[in-house]
């Protein structure tokens, strides 16, 4: 595991303030993601409140990040505020006053609002686990707030090199923080089962969210301000990041948007080899990662034939029927890893539904 500052470790929170914190954060998970909110629900005891807590707090930097109507100096400044808060009580205590200008979507503001809470989560939760949540949180806070620096005017990513930089803050470091959590608090993955998990721990997160900017594509340009397809790619077809949602440039975009869907398409068969090596005893760590596996290649598939995304309030959504079925059948593929592998091959070619529509 790579080294990095120890967390600071305070004397416990009342029992009563522990056990409010808790509620709270149950509450909000799934306003936050309703995705992530299924995912977590196979994660037993310590560890799911460590990812529970983790995952809370990687969502406070990015509602800080994502926040286009502050400056961004201001926000970079509060990126670096949230992350002293992991070792001082007293600033986790005066965040939320400090922040409470942000504007965003209102169950992440309320969210922000109580930073003191998730913080008392993150206190109760045992000393290295806590130590390793701080570094990879830190890891992409530092990161969020280069970006913001970098692009005071709305994120314009101009090489691949930079497109994965990004990739890596925001998500890579993601993948590498949950497979730490797995060998802290599963038995199952000790340290053999660890050094293969961590090779593709990074292309694990860094998969889903590469899937992420290609379905936004339309929805980060509108209303985040931000851009994250290569203005170089866009170039070398013919297009640029002013033209992105332009219809006369549309097949031009579209030509730019395959090289990365491609990448996505590498990244997540890693990712799936990633899943395939977490062992079948880890069942709930298995059980986790799937569900947002198989609709992250459910999307794509819909992405390659699409051009919704490159279109002004356009997106690509996998239905409500292909979600359902994904679910149930998911977690039963999880047998065997040929069983996964033949689910997902199948995934990728078509929309997958459990009978035929009208049956």
């Amino acid at each position: 595991m790579s080294s990095g500052p120890r967390a600071y470790i305070p004397t416990a929170d009342p029992l009563g303030r522990i056990r409010e914190a808790e509620a709270f954060g149950k509450r909000i998970l799934p306003e936050v993601s309703r995705t992530f909110a299924i995912s977590i629900r196979f994660l037993p005891g310590d560890l799911g409140k460590a990812v529970l807590t983790a995952y809370l707090l990687c969502r406070i930097a990015d509602t800080i990040e994502d926040d286009n109507t502050t400056l961004p100096e201001r926000r970079a400044e509060l990126l670096e505020l949230f992350l002293a808060t992991l070792f001082d009580r007293e600033q986790a205590e005066a965040f939320p006053a400090l922040a409470a200008g942000l504007q965003g979507d209102a169950a992440h503001l309320e969210l922000v609002r109580h930073t003191d809470l998730v913080l008392v989560n993150f206190r109760s939760l045992p000393p290295r686990t806590q130590e390793r949540v701080a570094h990879w949180v830190r890891e992409m806070g530092v990161g969020m707030a280069k970006f913001v620096r970098n692009y005071p005017r709305g994120i314009r990513i101009q090489t691949v090199a930079e497109y994965k930089e990004y990739c890596y803050y925001v998500a890579g470091t993601v993948g590498c923080m949950l497979t730490e959590l797995w060998h802290l608090h599963a038995p199952a993955v000790g340290k053999r089962e660890f050094d293969k998990l961590w090779v593709k721990c990074q292309a694990f997160g860094e998969a889903l969210q590469t899937v992420n900017i290609l379905k936004d594509i339309a929805h980060d340009a509108q209303h985040e301000n931000s851009i994250y397809i290569p203005a170089q790619d866009l170039q070398a077809a013919g297009s640029s990041h002013e033209t992105l949602l332009s219809p006369q440039h549309l097949e031009h975009n579209h030509a730019a948007v395959q090289r990365f869907i491609e990448l996505a398409r590498h990244d997540l068969d890693d990712a799936l080899e990633y899943i395939l090596l977490i062992p079948r005893r880890a069942f709930a760590i298995r059980a986790f990662c799937v569900l947002p596996l198989l609709f992250a290649y459910a999307t794509l598939r819909d992405l390659s034939g699409s051009r919704a995304m490159l279109t002004p309030g356009g997106n690509v959504k996998i239905s409500r029927r292909e979600v359902k079925a994904l679910m149930i059948v998911g977690v039963l593929s999880l047998v065997s890893n040929g069983a996964l592998r033949r689910l997902v091959r199948r995934v990728k070619s078509k929309p997958f539904t459990l009978a035929p529509a009208g049956a």
